[in-house]
């Protein structure tokens, strides 16, 4: 009974055996947990940049995922998340040495940080969860455009559920709860990919005619599973609920499942603006769908970020 109850908590499994040779694949946050494990599991296919804010941890990751799957191409690059200029010089290193770029996994997150703000002024979950991976995204874009097909995959959670984007205090000096802060940014992360899925489609009119011009990119979000991960770290109780009811987590290798499936199942080659959970379509919530607060999420964003993206 123990192990099936098991092999239910670990969920779907990604059964693509889909190889990426001469493919490039960005991971941030790929140092530990699910993103670790979702690296070590594209290394076994093709190249794959982890993107991290430590470089050591990074480095010791990589060297030990060269190791176990023989591929040379595990590359580290410095990123953080919390800062926009990292984001800015860590783009503009890829642009010039990868002339490729199949895959970008918008994995890295912080949850349930005490309240603290960004370099740039934003608060931390949203900085870095959503605004951090909104810039990456427009920043390397053409370069996944001029490879299509390509995939973008958001790793968003559960939690989204409980979030709302709340435009009138958005950096939460108002009033801060970790717990909703983290719910957030969540939810930002579903509406994200909703609006760039729908703009990566495009469409335009001529003599009332409508036409999808697609520009074969997808953007996917997903819920990884309760991981049994470093993520909880800033929660002194969440750490000691997470060890005592491990038995009932995923593991990271179990929780990278359907971000593996999401960058490389071939039956979602031109599937795009869904969400996924145990590698399957999972329920979004009624404020997850919501098209408005999407595109005013995204011009907020754009403010924010002094960047025009149209």
């Amino acid at each position: 009974a123990a192990l099936s109850f098991r092999r239910y908590v670990a969920g779907g499994q990604c059964k693509s055996t889909a190889k990426l040779e001469g493919k490039v694949v960005i991971i941030t946050g790929a140092n530990t947990g699910i993103g670790k494990e979702t690296a070590r599991e594209l290394a076994r296919r093709g190249k794959v940049i982890i993107a991290c804010r430590d470089i050591v941890k990074a480095e010791a990751a990589a060297s030990e995922i060269r190791s176990e799957t023989g591929n040379q191409q595990v590359i580290v690059k410095k990123l953080d998340l919390a800062n926009t200029k990292s984001i800015r010089e860590f783009a503009e290193k890829i642009l010039a040495e990868e002339k490729e770029l199949h895959i970008l996994i918008n994995n890295a997150g912080v949850m349930l940080c005490p309240y603290s703000k960004t370099v740039d002024g934003f608060e931390m979950h949203l900085g870095v969860n959503h605004l951090g991976h909104f810039l990456l995204t427009f920043l390397l874009l053409e370069r996944l455009k001029q490879s299509a097909p390509a995939r973008i995959v958001n790793v968003s959670s559960l939690a989204h559920h409980g979030g709302r984007i709340r435009f009138h205090d958005l950096h939460g000096e108002k009033s801060y709860n970790r717990g909703l802060a983290y719910c957030h940014s969540k939810l930002a992360n579903v509406l994200f990919t909703r609006e760039l899925a729908r703009r990566l489609q495009g469409k335009f009119v001529l003599n009332y005619l409508s036409f999808a011009i697609g520009t074969k990119v997808t953007a996917n979000a997903l819920h990884p599973g309760s991981v049994h991960s470093e993520l909880v770290r800033h929660s002194f109780v969440m750490s000691w609920l997470w060890k005592m009811f491990s038995f009932f987590l995923k593991t990271p290798r179990e929780g990278a499942q359907t971000t593996i499936y999401c960058a490389v199942a071939e039956e979602l080659d031109s599937v795009t603006g869904q969400y996924f959970s145990d590698c399957q379509p999972a329920y979004v919530s009624p404020r997850g769908r919501d098209d408005e607060t999407a595109k005013k999420l995204w011009s907020v964003s754009c403010e924010l970020l002094h960047i025009q993206w149209d």
